[in-house]
């Protein structure tokens, strides 16, 4: 298998959350980053994280040296596992480990809906109406508290308008205001309000609370997607990035901000050789319950108990060079998915065997009401793409 493995003791974003948590004032159960004690935060009047999905550090390394990101670079830290949004962000919302959390992927099987949900959007995966809609509390069913809830500090969270009242969002940030942008001038135009004297803070510099705001830009990831992260535009994108980090901060000064930057995942491109079809496939999607869950660089099986031998088998021959198959109990017994109390759901989440594709290679399997989707850029996989990313600090 794979060798690269998320740090959860002190070099990845699990712990990057608890210096921020205890910088804050709150308490973490994880250690703190070891590149970024807690006592560095302290001070600061004002805390932002901006989190830019997509952003791999080895991709900021070759396409961005000379860029201010790269230049304020404090370390590479690792992401969870799987790498990936659905995974990663509620660490970043909430401080807890996957293990904890209890989000596995993209499509995450729960048992207590008795379905496969495409956990962000909060619908079934075949489709359907949102938690909400469907009577369903989205707090009762991701109980864990926000980091908002756990700090000392007023907090904000800022999110694109399309996302930042969803279902998802709203469990997430309890304790947060919310704060909506539509583009990236917008998102900053927002933290700049927050870090200037103004009606929010009428008492000026030396008196006011400490605060924490979070900060999710998603376009990067869109582009790597659809274009894939070596195209002119992710390259073009990141300079836009990086610009209008600068503008902030020339703004910013003498604000007493620091500016934390990171990222969810990396990712890596992938061409149309690079896909496992299950439609090409029929015997092992013969052995499956569910359709395969997680991602496609990581895909969770649940195995139909009398067919776990054909299962095995045929990953073993007719996918020897493609995959390798992990028992998920070894993943969670080899700390893969974070340490901690596991979540009551969590053995339900993970399934009986993780399919990780080797090189670049990507799970494919569609349900009939679902079109081609096509991706270039792809992440969830154990790479150091995918899984390192970096973390910046900056100051005004």
């Amino acid at each position: 298998m794979q060798s690269a493995k998320p740090d959860y003791r002190g070099g990845g974003i699990v712990n990057l959350m608890s210096s921020i948590i205890q910088g804050r004032g709150g308490r973490s159960d994880h250690p703190p980053l070891e590149r970024l004690p807690p006592a560095e935060l302290t001070e600061a009047a004002n805390l932002i994280l901006l989190v830019i999905d997509g952003l791999g550090a080895d991709w900021l390394a070759r396409h961005g040296p000379e860029t201010l990101l790269a230049r304020s670079l404090r370390s590479p830290i690792t992401s969870v596992f799987p790498p990936t949004t659905a995974a990663a962000i509620p660490t970043y919302l909430t401080g807890a480990a996957p293990l904890e959390h209890g989000l596995t992927g993209w499509f995450t099987y729960l048992r207590e809906l008795g379905c496969v949900m495409t956990v962000l959007p909060g619908v079934p995966r075949y489709g359907g109406v949102s938690y909400r809609r469907a009577g369903i509390d989205p707090k009762a069913l991701f109980p864990t508290p926000s980091v908002f809830e756990r700090m000392g500090a007023r907090g904000f969270a800022l999110s694109p308008a399309f996302i930042a009242h969803s279902d998802f969002n709203r469990a997430h940030t309890t304790g947060a205001e919310i704060l909506t942008f539509e583009t990236l001038e917008q998102a900053f135009r927002q933290c700049l309000r927050l870090v200037q004297p103004g009606p929010r803070w009428p008492l000026g510099k030396g008196t006011r609370q400490p605060s924490y705001s979070y900060v999710y830009w998603p376009r990067l990831d869109s582009i790597g997607h659809e274009l894939g992260m070596e195209s002119d535009a992710a390259k073009a994108h990141l300079l836009e990035i990086d610009q209008a980090i600068g503008d902030f901060l020339a703004a910013a000064a003498g604000t007493d901000t620091l500016l934390l930057v990171c990222a969810d995942h990396g990712q890596l491109d992938t061409q149309p050789s690079d896909v496992i079809d299950m439609a090409q496939h029929p015997q092992l999607a013969d052995t499956l319950i569910l359709p395969i869950c997680g991602e496609p660089r990581a895909g969770l099986c649940y195995v139909r108990p009398d067919a776990k031998a054909s299962f095995l088998s045929y990953c073993e021959t007719e996918l020897r060079d493609l995959v390798d198959c992990v028992p998920s109990r070894q993943l969670v017994e080899d700390g893969y998915f974070g340490e901690g109390a596991a979540h009551p759901s969590f053995t339900d989440r993970v399934g009986d065997f993780c399919i990780l594709p080797r090189g670049h290679r990507v799970l494919s399997e569609r349900l009939p009401s679902e079109p081609p989707h096509p991706q270039v850029g792809v992440h969830g996989g154990l790479s150091n793409a995918e899984l390192m990313v970096p973390l910046c600090v900056l100051t005004a």
